[in-house]
């Protein structure tokens, strides 16, 4: 099981089996085929050769369950809607799942039931949709940062249009994590294999990594053209707030071009030390942004942490060497650190301070 969707989403893939006494078995996998062949691993370790196709006849499931939560203001959630998608081969799979999730059919949450290739489809391109939808802003910040339009009024304008809605509109870094880059790189070879090219999604991966490359030249232009003996403050280094997961985080490319140009980097992240460690040599660790923010060049908001929302900008402001901040999550404003005493900001798709950094 793993999270997807900024808290808000967990995907499960699972294959089951029902024995001939009734017990059931269930594997974890990304997708069917790995259901599949993990299920057949399963049996040759427990001495049986069963084949493929033995397998899927018998099996042949792939789901995907969406939970959809509300965060409570002690911060805990509570589950607000569940949608699945069921992909079954036989009426005997359907039968078995129907069992497992009688309690959605119960509080009447909706589900699909399809075959196994529509309901891997379904999968991948809701993910590889939402992907593109945060890659579309992305690019749209950028051209408002030509003309000197807002992108955050620019996106709740777009969300106010009920055939787009106001969800992933929100320009940022480019999007990580365990979702988005696996499902549209698998949406991407899918097509290549059935030579039916997804140039749509294979160009949102291509703009994402430009996107997370523009980061970095935001970066070098704060420093003058060179990260060389900068020290730069990072807050945030998972692929978005309440999780350890740092899979294809922006942090991955943008904390290592830092390094390798010189600078010496200061990171803090609530639930990320332990995992940032191990990906991100050279890094030193600090306990909260204060301490980080001692003596640097440059303040980046990296991951939108609500412990990094609620900053004392004049605090950070007044520790700094030189107060400059990269404010990549828009969390606050060219004003509030004009205010703090701030000497330069930028974020994403908005004016910076000052005029002369457009």
């Amino acid at each position: 099981v793993g999270e997807c969707r900024a808290g808000e989403t967990v995907d499960m893939l699972q294959a089951m089996n029902t024995g001939h006494d009734g017990s059931l078995t269930t594997v974890h996998a990304n997708s069917p085929s790995e259901a599949v062949f993990r299920l057949e691993n399963m049996f040759l370790m427990s001495g049986l050769e069963v084949p493929i196709s033995a397998i899927r006849q018998q099996i042949g499931m792939a789901i995907q369950l969406i939970v959809q939560q509300r965060r409570l203001p002690d911060g805990s959630r509570k589950v607000t809607h569940v949608s699945q998608v069921v992909g079954v081969e036989n009426d005997r799979a359907a039968e078995v799942m129907a069992d497992v999730y009688r309690p959605l059919f119960l509080r009447d949450f909706p589900i699909v039931t399809t075959d196994l290739e529509s309901a891997e489809m379904i999968k991948y391109a809701a993910n590889a949709f939402l992907a593109t939808k945060i890659t579309f802003i992305n690019e749209i910040a950028a051209l408002c940062e030509k003309t000197g339009a807002d992108v955050k009024e620019v996106a709740k304008g777009m969300g106010l249009d009920g055939r787009i809605g106001n969800k992933f509109l929100h320009a940022g870094p480019g999007y990580g994590g365990s979702c988005f880059p696996k499902d549209t790189s698998a949406l991407a070879r899918i097509g290549q294999d059935f030579a039916s090219p997804m140039t749509i999604t294979e160009a949102v991966m291509q703009v994402n990594d430009r996107v997370k490359a523009r980061m970095i030249e935001k970066l070098r232009d704060l420093c003058e053209g060179s990260f060389r003996d900068r020290k730069i403050a990072v807050l945030g280094v998972t692929f978005k707030p309440n999780t350890d997961d740092m899979r294809d985080a922006p942090s991955l490319t943008i904390i290592p071009a830092l390094v390798g140009g010189g600078a010496v980097v200061h990171a803090v992240d609530p639930q990320g030390r332990h995992e940032g460690e191990n990906l991100l040599p050279h890094v030193v660790w600090n306990d909260d942004a204060y301490s980080a923010s001692e003596g640097a060049d440059l303040v980046v908001l990296l991951t939108e942490w609500n412990e990094f929302r609620a900053l004392d900008l004049k605090r950070i402001a007044r520790v700094m060497r030189r107060a400059r901040m990269a404010d990549l999550r828009n969390i606050y404003s060219a004003p509030d650190a004009e205010e703090a005493g701030f000497e330069a900001y930028v974020s994403i798709g908005r004016r910076p301070f000052p005029s002369s950094l457009a």
